[in-house]
C-alpha cells in the first residue's frame, strides 16, 4: 500500500466513525469576507483536531455516497499557516469550484490533491 493510498484510508475510517457538522451551507456568506460565498457545504469533524485545534474541516458535496474524493491543501501567508480540508461527496464541478472559492475568492494559495 503507498503512502497516498494510506492516507486516504485513515481519512476514509475518521470520516466513517466521527459525525461531520455543517456551519456553512452552500451559499452563506464567509464569516470574515461576507463578499465570499461558500460554493458547497463546509463544517468539521466533530471531536477531531485541525490546524486551528478545531475539527478537521471538510466540504461536503452533493454526490452524496462518493466518499472522500481528495484533500485541499492551503498555505496562507497573511495567517502564516496551512490547512488541510477533507473533500467528501464533491463532483468534479465542485472540487474545481472549491479550488476557485480557495484561491481566487479567499486568497489563499491552494492546491487540490484528488484521490486516485
Amino acid at each position: 500500500m503507498t503512502n497516498l493510498v494510506a492516507y486516504f484510508a485513515a481519512l476514509d475510517e475518521l470520516v466513517r466513525k466521527t459525525p461531520l457538522r455543517i456551519d456553512r451551507p452552500t451559499g452563506s456568506a464567509h464569516p470574515r469576507f461576507p463578499e465570499v460565498v461558500y460554493p458547497v457545504d463546509h463544517g468539521y469533524l466533530e471531536e477531531t483536531a485541525g490546524r486551528d485545534r478545531e475539527g478537521v474541516d471538510v466540504f461536503r458535496g452533493s454526490a452524496e455516497g462518493t466518499g472522500i474524493v481528495g484533500v485541499a491543501l492551503t498555505a496562507d501567508l497573511t495567517k502564516r499557516d496551512v490547512d488541510v480540508v477533507v473533500l467528501l461527496d464533491c463532483t468534479d464541478d465542485e472540487v474545481d469550484r472549491i479550488e476557485h472559492f480557495l484561491h481566487e475568492r479567499l486568497r489563499l494559495n491552494a492546491a487540490i490533491v484528488r484521490r486516485a
